[in-house]
């Protein structure tokens, strides 16, 4: 007789082992990569990180602010010089239909003359005295007809002339238009890649990206007498237009009244005090005398950045108004919150 053997029994809960044993290493597998390395999701980007890229995705969105001011000023520049020569074009074409009449006027009479000869005219005529005040007439008339003719050619230069410099300006405003298009997405890039970047962060963080400045300076008017301490009255009163706007939403591109960027602050500013300021940082810096920072009275402009990026006004006391960035309003700051680069007493 063959010998039997009993069948091997299985361990109790084995299937479950087994199962259990499968799903650790297959949870092993999915936190492993080739190779055997672990890999690891990024880790969320701390509060204070989240505010530096804001922060720097602000300072660039305003360099593009400032070379979209710079091109619509020119744009606009370009624009008025376009339409000068359009009116100046139209007023020329005027002129050269009344000279058109008037050379109509003259061939007419020659046609109906018949063009006979002055001689046999004379002959014919039964009035020569008549005939001969006729003729004096006729050859005056002539002189103003070559004269007539000599104003339409003129004209027609001219005209000429302006259209082709029309030309050139209208293609010079297709070019500050697309440059404009340019910086226009740079800055709308930017400032929703900080908004995004915002989203992430609790209320009271948010909150914390725009108060820090006001938390570090004093009050806005203690211990400041601005209208005694700045040189002239117009700086006074360019100061005294700040405080007057402060808490002004910022807007990129605005001049006011009531939204400004930060050049189209301290332009409304001056302009309020009678005084003509280029638009952008790079060209307010040197719309006046270049002070040094132990130098600075209420009134000078202060500029920060290497690119000459940001403009406020100062008030005295290490302080200055200027309009920050989209998430705080036009408000007092240290003049030290930012690099430092340089500083103008307006003209």
């Amino acid at each position: 007789m063959g010998t039997h053997r009993r069948p091997r029994q299985r361990a109790k809960g084995g299937g479950r082992a087994r199962t259990a044993a499968t799903i650790t290493l297959a949870g092993a597998a999915t936190a492993t990569g080739l190779g055997g390395t672990t890999v690891h999701a990024d880790p969320q980007p701390t509060a204070a990180q989240v505010r530096a890229k804001v922060d720097k995705l602000y300072q660039e969105a305003e360099v593009a602010t400032e070379k979209y001011n710079g091109a619509m000023e020119k744009a606009d520049a370009a624009e008025r010089r376009l339409e000068d020569l359009r009116d100046e074009a139209a007023r020329k074409e005027d002129r050269l239909n009344s000279a058109r009449e008037a050379l109509g006027s003259v061939a007419a009479a020659q046609y109906r003359s018949g063009g006979l000869d002055p001689a046999l005219q004379l002959a014919l005529s039964s009035d020569p005295d008549r005939y001969l005040d006729g003729a004096a007439f006729a050859e005056r008339a002539g002189s103003r007809q070559q004269a007539e003719v000599g104003r339409v050619r003129k004209e027609l230069r001219d005209i000429e002339q302006l259209r082709g410099a029309a030309r050139v300006e209208a293609a010079s405003l297709r070019s500050r238009r697309a440059e404009l298009k340019r910086h226009r997405e740079t800055v709308t890039g930017k400032l929703e890649k900080a908004r995004r970047l915002l989203s992430r962060l609790t209320t009271e963080e948010r909150a914390d990206v725009g108060d820090r400045a006001s938390r570090s300076a004093p009050g806005p008017r203690e211990g400041l007498t601005p209208s005694s301490q700045a040189p002239d009255s117009r700086a006074a009163a360019a100061v005294a237009y700040a405080y007057q706007k402060l808490g002004s939403p910022y807007v990129w591109g605005a001049t006011g009244p009531n939204a400004f960027d930060c050049s189209g602050l301290t332009q409304a500013a001056y302009r309020a005090a009678g005084v003509s300021l280029p638009r952008t940082t790079y060209a307010q810096i040197d719309a006046g005398r270049r002070v040094s920072r132990s130098e600075l009275l209420p009134g000078d402009l202060v500029f920060f950045y290497s690119g000459i990026s940001h403009v406020g006004i100062y008030v005295g006391n290490g302080r200055m108004i200027h309009a920050p960035n989209p998430s705080a309003p036009v408000r007092v700051a240290p003049v030290d919150e930012m690099p430092f680069a340089g500083a103008t007493r307006v003209a």
